[in-house]
């Protein structure tokens, strides 16, 4: 099921790899509706790390809510998952240099502003992350006009020890071809 309210959208889904690409599409087409083009690399980041960590962990099963919702001057997008263990945050000092997982929940921490998780009744819980816009003129986008939309983590993911160097310069991100 899909809805797409003014501002907020709802995907469930069973948390597979395949699936985590349609919802990472999902996410970024509704993105772009809400002129919120800016947002759609950190906030497919996000959510592709919470739903690889509902895949990879959840139990009894992957079944899993994700929601994206525009407040004001904030979007937060949330992965609701049946499983109430809470997720363990690893040390970066323990993690291997070549390991392949262990560093999802920092990384989110890293790129968003801020981050949490709660209980979600007897047994589930949700884990969240919010990403902010330049201003609450954002929220209500006019039809005539976009509004810039303000990059303040960014910098603090570049912080997190990834080089930039070689890249080539203009490198544009990819783009879903899902209409939004």
């Amino acid at each position: 099921m899909i809805s797409y309210p003014n501002r907020h959208c709802t995907v469930e889904l069973q948390a597979l790899p395949s699936r985590i690409g349609q919802v990472r599409r999902i996410v970024s087409a509704q993105l772009r509706y809400w002129h919120l083009d800016a947002l759609i690399d950190r906030a497919s980041l996000g959510v592709t790390e919470l739903l690889s960590n509902v895949h990879r962990h959840a139990q009894p099963d992957k079944t899993c809510t994700v929601e994206i919702e525009l407040l004001l001057d904030r979007l937060t997008v949330s992965v609701h998952d049946h499983d109430p263990r809470m997720p363990v945050v690893e040390d970066p000092r323990d993690i291997a240099p070549l390991a392949t997982c262990g560093r999802g929940l920092a990384m989110v921490a890293a790129m968003s502003e801020s981050w949490g998780v709660r209980p979600d009744g007897e047994s589930g819980k949700v884990v969240w992350f919010t990403l902010p816009t330049s201003s609450p003129a954002v929220a209500a986008p006019s039809r005539r006009a976009r509004h810039p939309v303000q990059e303040k983590a960014a910098r603090r993911f570049a912080e997190v020890g990834h080089s930039t160097e070689g890249l080539l310069p203009e490198h544009a991100p990819a783009r879903s071809a899902v209409a939004g």
